[in-house]
């Protein structure tokens, strides 16, 4: 087989949320079309341009709604020669703000797993961006065996700090942004990913630090880069832009220089204590024009409610300082606007100024700097590495209204120091700065991954699946077929009659032997696909022989000694009978009013260096590696057997068996236990929820289904 990357790098980047196209990006549209979609947009261009790259595949969301531009619904775009934006579904059409898409996330992984299967070209790295695509990343990266590589572009822990900062309580903080579930994915993604791609020190050392699997060794810090053809020094057009017209109007004395601010009207820009600033210091406002572009907007009223909090208070404090004809807050503008509102400042002699509370990176900084002009920034992040560099500006407290002041007096009066900080700006910018450097860089460190790395999955032995089977049927042993006699009967009788063409497969948390013996008492026949242990081991019928290509795949990062001496001493925990123990599996008792959370225990095993799975119910805890899940064997049996997870039937009753239920599988939760560990999926695609229970409620899915006949997939509300 081929080393990886030994034709060139495939590159797959996953970037799900917002609006993402190769023209005219809609930034500042809403909250989720911001930095980030230009980021991995020009991403994917530069590396395409580079000798050791062969192909770049930016995946998105396909979106399909007439309120946004049929562009987004196009499945495959060209970018570059080499790279492309390709779009997969991903729940239903229209779009949808970001914290609604995690209960979708399962099934944009199904099918972008069945698109890399299509195309028979197997990624050599996955990298995702921001903690949607890392828990799609990470999912992808399990399956296939291959990298994974993540950027967090802002983190859950550091915005939910902020936010209870800022008056919110947690649970209005949960409501909104469903932040424990990102928080989540964002750990689970550290504990697989071999590379952090990160744009600042301080971002490494004050923002993942706060991670349980925070592992400073796989951080790497590679500042983004901006487009220096786009972004450049003044080229004698601005004066007589569009843009210049807009903002003219609103100002007394336009020639003034121009103190420019650029971001989404969003609390955490801080654009108001900005505008006090501005408003408090005569001087300044006799030195100085404010410019204020905060978005596009037609109605105020009509922008979500964060953004309408943000501009209404600024429309405020400019009526209560009576600075008309000194600010100018434009209700439109495109993207190209941008570069030249940067090079209009430049000429006007003013400053780039961004007041956030706290910002990750600053990309703007750098487009400012690139196109000659000066900048103020937050000293909160990663504005003072950009500083450092580029020597063309001072970093700022943002909350300290007189301070901010005084420095754009002292930045906009000292002539001689604006020209030679214009002058380092430029040049910072190229050396530091160029996409064409951050992609060399990225290239150099990918390939010693790739180095350093497992070898890349061999071709699988694959069972021969059985003639003429187009669909299979899984369940759970011990939640779903035992406990009610008859209702097993009328399931074994219907199992049976359409044996010729369903597979029909268990997956349980038991052991092989010990799932033989169940079956054998109660007259269940032998399935086709036997999955044991919690989903580390896989059988084959009729001799139930092992799956050691899925052994080989799941024993990765998996030491289970250490596991045992992590929890020995813990207290209210006791090991299981040792026929509950495999050598993929650690079973033990679990006493809720003695033993450390599923939390605790979980930040425990992560500060350990232990990335695994853990699997808990009522009672007992199981660990498993990280790439082992009875979800995960099911799609591990689906690529072998050649059967579309859409046309596979599973049927699961406790807490193990949400992975399995998950994504684009036909889904049952049988009556018995829908209030408990899995009343989470209600409202996920593809979950009935039985009234019925045992395998009652099994037939009642067959049949709601038509599971035997035309097999329904359900349509996407």
């Amino acid at each position: 087989m081929p080393t990886p990357g030994e034709d060139g790098l495939y590159i797959a980047l996953i970037s799900i949320h917002g609006l993402i196209r190769g023209h005219d990006l809609e930034l500042g549209r809403d909250p989720d079309t911001g930095g980030q979609t230009l980021y991995v947009v020009e991403l994917a261009r530069a590396l395409a341009q580079q000798p050791d790259v062969r192909k770049v595949d930016l995946f998105t969301r396909c979106v399909v709604d007439s309120a946004v531009d049929s562009d987004y619904g196009d499945r495959v775009e060209e970018l570059a020669d080499g790279a492309r934006i390709v779009r997969i579904n991903c729940g239903p059409g229209e779009y949808i703000r970001k914290e609604e898409l995690w209960d979708h996330l399962d099934s944009f992984s199904d099918n972008l797993l069945g698109f890399i299967r299509s195309e028979d070209d197997l990624p050599d790295i996955i990298h995702g961006h921001y903690a949607d695509g890392g828990y799609v990343g990470q999912r992808i990266a399990l399956n296939l065996g291959l990298p994974l590589v993540q950027t967090g572009h802002s983190l859950g822990r550091v915005k939910r700090r902020r936010l209870l900062a800022s008056g919110m309580s947690a649970e209005q903080i949960e409501k909104r942004y469903s932040i424990l579930r990102r928080v989540e994915a964002e750990e689970e993604t550290l504990s697989v990913a071999q590379r952090v791609i990160a744009s600042t020190d301080d971002e490494v050392r004050n923002q993942y630090g706060l991670y349980d699997h925070y592992q400073p060794e796989r951080m790497r810090v590679i500042a983004p880069g901006t487009d220096l053809e786009r972004f450049h020094p003044s080229d004698g057009s601005e004066v007589d832009s569009p843009i210049s017209a807009q903002l003219d109007r609103f100002l007394t004395d336009p020639d003034k220089p121009m103190i420019l601010a650029l971001s989404r009207p969003d609390e955490r820009k801080n654009i108001a204590t900005l505008v006090k600033a501005f408003g408090s210091s005569p001087e300044l406002q006799r030195l100085a024009n404010l410019v204020i572009v905060a978005g596009n907007r037609d109605d105020v009223q009509e922008l979500e409610d964060g953004a309408a909090r943000v501009m209404i208070a600024l429309l405020l404090q400019i009526d209560r300082d009576d600075l008309y004809g000194k600010v100018a807050y434009p209700k439109h503008h495109r993207p190209e606007d941008v570069p030249v509102l940067y090079r209009l400042a430049a000429v006007r002699r003013g400053v780039f100024i961004n007041p956030a509370l706290t910002e990750p990176f600053g990309l703007t900084l750098i487009e400012a700097a690139a196109s000659g002009l000066p900048i103020v920034a937050t000293e909160d992040g990663g504005p003072r590495d950009i500083i450092a560099n580029c020597e063309n500006g001072e970093v700022i407290n943002p909350l300290d209204v007189e301070a901010m002041a005084a420095t754009l007096i002292r930045m906009i009066e000292d002539r001689a120091g604006w020209e030679e900080k214009a002058r380092r700006g430029l040049e910072g910018a190229h050396r530091h700065y160029s996409w064409a450097g951050h992609a060399r860089r990225y290239v150099d460190e990918m390939r010693a991954l790739l180095e350093a790395a497992e070898p890349r999955p061999q071709p699988r032995l694959q069972p021969r699946p059985m003639l003429f089977h187009d669909r299979a049927l899984f369940t759970d042993l011990g939640q779903n077929l035992l406990g009610d006699d008859e209702s097993l009967a009328d399931f074994v009788h219907l199992m049976r009659e359409n044996r010729s063409r369903a597979t029909f497969g268990i997956a349980t948390g038991r052991t092989l032997v010990s799932a033989l013996h169940s079956m054998r008492i109660h007259r269940i026949p032998l399935p086709d696909v036997l999955i044991t242990s919690g989903g580390t081991r896989i059988h084959y019928a009729p001799t139930m022989d092992r799956d050691s290509a899925w052994e080989r795949h799941i024993d990765h990062l998996w030491t289970p000694q250490a596991l045992r001496n992590i929890f020995a001493p813990l207290p209210g925990i006791s090991p299981r009978p040792r026929i509950e123990f495999s050598r993929f599996k650690l079973s033990y008792f679990h006493d809720a009013d003695e033993a450390p959370s599923i939390e605790e225990i979980s930040a425990l095993l992560r500060q350990n260096g232990q990335t695994v799975k853990l699997v808990h119910s009522p009672g007992y805890l199981d660990i498993l590696p990280v790439r082992a899940s009875k979800g995960f064997a099911l799609r591990w049996f689906a690529e072998h057997w050649g059967i579309g997870l859409e046309r596979i039937l599973a049927a699961g009753g406790s807490g193990a068996d949400e992975d399995m239920l998950r994504g684009n599988t036909l889904a049952v939760v049988v009556a018995h236990r829908q209030g408990e560990e899995l009343s989470q999926l209600v409202d996920v695609d593809r979950v009935y929820f039985a009234k019925e229970p045992h395998a009652r409620g099994i037939l009642e899915a067959i049949e709601h289904y038509d599971f035997y006949g035309e097999c329904r997939i359900p349509s996407l509300t």
